[in-house]
């Protein structure tokens, strides 16, 4: 057990390694193949119509002037251990983790986004416990009741659910629920230290619509992966050796059937904490998916960065937490 976490721990490791190596290579590698010079890079930092000798002083003391892989060193240094910038005659230090600081606001970028960071934690958290408990019991139910009216309706509304795109459903929610019947008027963030009560209530429609679209997903999932192991072997061994039908189902149908769910819950959990971009945007919420829109629109490269790195941070360790988890759904998985 222990050389096998070992093992996915320093797999997952050499992977945030190798992904911040990609990241740095489209955003200051690929851009060279298209023409893109050290002297325009540094240009994003000072004001319009800059002298040449601003130019070169930007470019020398932000090291853009160096080979690319001391470039790279000196990024994963900053965003292990902090890094000192000179954007004048004064050096400014950028607390860990570093990612740098904004072309537009001149400010570090990592304060921005950690302040936006609670608000995607409470949208997927939440979003994804409606999903998960709705979507895989709907499933089950769904592969019990094969051919009934029940599991006919339960996949018209999945077929509906994974048609729909998420932006779509999002301004149909606030159109209905808040501003023709005003049930949830007025939405905006608050925080769950200030009232966790308001904050709930304010998340409750970006939840659902959010939760929408994987319910269905994750119900298709579910029912096709109980279907097939339903009509394995050792399930009507275990019926013939006179186990309750519910022991069945619970004990070797059902947990046999949740590690493709699994594996796909921590994906989509991993994706959406890098920024749920279309449900944010639809109800103007703070969060890293608006953020990342709003540096897009600018052309901020430093928040853009963050936010990428960021994303695939949480998708590495997503997959990392599935792969101890398989170990309780199937033991024989620690000895790989």
């Amino acid at each position: 057990m222990a050389a096998y976490l070992g093992r996915r721990i320093l797999s997952a490791a050499l992977m945030l390694v190798i992904v911040t190596a990609i990241t740095f290579a489209v955003f200051f590698l690929v851009p060279r193949f298209a023409g893109q010079t050290n002297t325009q890079l540094a240009a994003q930092y000072i004001g319009r119509d800059p002298s040449p000798e601003a130019l070169a002083t930007v470019e020398r003391n932000l090291g853009f002037n160096q080979p690319l892989w001391r470039q790279y060193t000196q990024f994963l240094h900053g965003v292990v251990a902090g890094r000192t910038f000179r954007f004048g005659p004064e050096a400014s230090h950028c607390a860990a983790p570093c990612f740098g600081y904004s072309f537009k606001t001149h400010q570090p970028v990592w304060p921005q986004v950690s302040a936006r960071i609670p608000v995607t934690l409470s949208l997927v958290i939440g979003a994804s416990v409606i999903w998960l408990v709705v979507g895989v019991t709907a499933g089950v139910v769904s592969a019990l009741k094969h051919g009934s009216l029940i599991d006919r309706l339960t996949m018209a509304i999945a077929l509906i659910g994974i048609s729909l795109p998420v932006f779509f459903t999002a301004l149909i929610s606030l159109a209905l629920f808040s501003y023709r019947w005003p049930i949830f008027a007025n939405l905006h963030y608050v925080p769950f230290s200030d009232n966790p009560l308001m904050w709930a209530k304010n998340l409750v429609l970006p939840w659902l619509t959010l939760a929408f679209l994987y319910t269905a997903l994750y119900a298709r999932l579910t029912r096709a992966s109980m279907l097939e192991t339903m009509d394995e072997d050792y399930i009507r061994t275990a019926r013939a050796k006179g186990l309750t039908e519910r022991r069945v189902v619970v004990r070797h149908g059902f947990r046999a059937s949740l590690t493709p769910i699994l594996t796909l819950f921590g994906l989509d959990v991993g994706l959406l904490l890098g920024g749920a971009v279309l449900v944010e945007t639809a109800f103007s919420l703070p969060g890293l998916g608006q953020y990342v829109v709003q540096a897009i629109s600018e052309n901020d490269l430093p928040k853009i960065m963050a936010v990428t790195l960021l994303g695939a941070f949480f998708i590495v360790i997503a997959n990392l937490v599935v792969d101890i988890l398989y170990t309780a759904l199937d033991p024989r998985v620690r000895y790989r």
